[in-house]
């Protein structure tokens, strides 16, 4: 959430930013700054009113002292109105407070100066390559063929438990993304992060620190009885940890990593792109977060994608780095990089992670702060980045890697999984 004093303070700059993403309720701005002008005027009031009270209350002790009880009671009955004065004042502050909130909720972050101009995918820009197409036969199969002929996973089988989107991984399946999910934490370890095991559902206040809501209800789903959200990511439970904490700027960067499930409605999602592993409801994910001082977030975020592409190299596949335009990053992103790898038997780049740079928009909603050398409070900078996200790399070592005699296990995996080919 941005602070109304930076939009106060730059208004023309906000606007121009916001515009770069295609945020169509500009006049919202102008709403925010008049709304937060009358609150700061009706407060200004209400301290020279508290101001009087303070001063009559002390003229009416000091003549009590002295004895002087009728010039005492004369200046209560004079005063006998600041307290409602002040009460009046008190809940228009309210009222308009609770405007600017309602305003501000919906406001997305700004881009930074780098992100592209832009409202589709289509206009996101190609910033890194690397690797060579497979050499696959003319008669390779795309993975939802694959995961039949070798029975590794089964869609209709998790259509009949649960519904479209909630595949059943099995044998050789099930212990390929177990050797993922371990070899994304371990090589997390390595670069130092420390792991944790969040729950993977989230109350109101957790979703709303984060930005899921009130931007994304429709895409989670929701525990009624309870008033819980299954998660999304990682990202929400792993970066709540710190809501309402002042951090110590020494401990800057605290890096987290987290394996959960992750659950999206994906609602209104159908269509050959989305067929197989290509996008479902349930699927396995390795996680980071990072919080950081505010003058390396920029730093952070680049060794973040360095990072993540260093796990593409070890499984061998062909990738690209994006940087995304205004329209297409997420609500609460300053800047967004997707990895995304290439899928030979489809013949398109599917995304395998995001990792973006949520500078103080997060933290301000969580209240994450830090004294820095000067003593003064200031909001920490939050990042996070997919380390990877399972269905689509399986997807893609599936059909990148087949062969006549089955599917090659990438050699980083075959520690884990304990096997070189699925046949």
């Amino acid at each position: 959430m941005l602070q109304i004093s930076y939009i106060r303070e730059n208004k023309e700059k906000v606007i121009e930013a916001l515009q770069k993403r295609g945020f169509r309720e500009i006049e919202k701005i102008e709403e925010l700054i008049r709304l937060d002008e009358s609150k700061r005027s009706i407060q200004s009031q209400s301290d020279i009113i508290a101001s009087q009270a303070n001063t009559a209350a002390k003229q009416v002790g000091e003549l009590m002292r002295a004895g002087k009880r009728e010039e005492a009671e004369a200046i209560k009955t004079n005063s006998s109105n600041y307290k409602e004065q002040i009460k009046a004042f008190a809940e228009d502050i309210a009222e308009l407070d609770q405007k600017i909130h309602d305003i501000l909720v919906i406001i997305p972050n700004i881009p930074h100066e780098s992100v592209p101009a832009g409202l589709t995918a289509e206009e996101n820009e190609v910033v890194f390559q690397y690797g060579e197409d497979p050499d696959l036969s003319q008669e390779a199969l795309p993975h939802w063929e694959l995961t039949s002929k070798y029975d590794i996973i089964d869609f209709e089988l998790g259509t009949k438990i649960a519904g479209a989107g909630f595949p059943v991984y099995k044998g050789k399946g099930a212990k390929l993304q177990r050797a993922l999910i371990n070899f994304f934490l371990d090589e997390a370890e390595k670069a130092g992060y420390i792991e944790v095991q969040p729950p993977i559902v989230i109350n109101e206040a957790s979703g709303f620190g984060t930005g899921q809501l009130p931007d994304k209800e429709g895409q989670m789903y929701f525990i009624g009885q309870d008033n819980l959200f299954l998660i999304p990511t990682a990202e929400v439970p792993v970066t709540n940890i710190y809501r309402d904490s002042i951090v110590k700027e020494a401990d800057f960067p605290i890096k987290h990593c987290a394996y959960t499930p992750c659950f999206r409605r994906e609602a209104g999602s159908y269509g050959a792109h989305v067929r197989g592993l290509n996008r479902l409801h349930q699927f396995d994910k390795v996680e980071l977060v990072q919080i950081t001082h505010p003058d390396q977030s920029y730093q952070t975020l680049e060794e973040m994608s360095s990072y993540v592409q260093t796990l593409l190299k070890k499984l061998g596949l062909k990738y690209r780095v994006l940087r995304l335009c205004g329209g297409d990053m997420g609500f609460t992103s300053a800047l967004t990089y997707d990895m995304e790898v290439w899928s030979a038997a489809q013949k398109r780049w599917l995304e395998v992670s995001s990792v973006s740079n949520f500078e103080t928009f997060q933290s301000n909603r969580l209240k994450v702060r830090f004294k820095d050398e000067n003593g003064k409070m200031q909001l920490a900078h939050t990042l996070n980045g997919s380390a990877l996200a399972l269905p689509r790399i399986v997807a893609a070592i599936l059909e990148n890697f087949q062969t006549e005699n089955g599917v090659r296990v990438p050699e980083a995996l075959q520690a884990y999984t304990r096997f070189e080919f699925i046949d």
